[in-house]
């Protein structure tokens, strides 16, 4: 039960960013103005998990490389 939660959570930000581009195109003029908000915070969602990701990733390397140096 909570796997496929997790799963869905991680669709939430791709599916804003997706219902904002469709509502921008549903509207005219000004109005296509209310949809930005929602594509900034998809994107800002998706970016800072990247990089998250990478520190995590790069943190993990550096420990293994220092591990592996010293000698047993």
């Amino acid at each position: 039960m909570r796997r496929t939660v997790t799963i869905w959570l991680s669709f939430g930000a791709p599916l804003m960013i997706l219902l904002a581009v469709l509502a921008s195109q549903q509207r005219q003029g000004n109005d296509r103005v209310q949809a930005l908000p929602a594509v900034l915070v998809g994107s800002g969602l998706i970016i800072s998990s990247a990089v998250g990701r990478r520190r995590r990733r790069g943190k993990l390397l550096s420990a293994l490389l220092s591990s592996r140096a010293q000698p047993d």
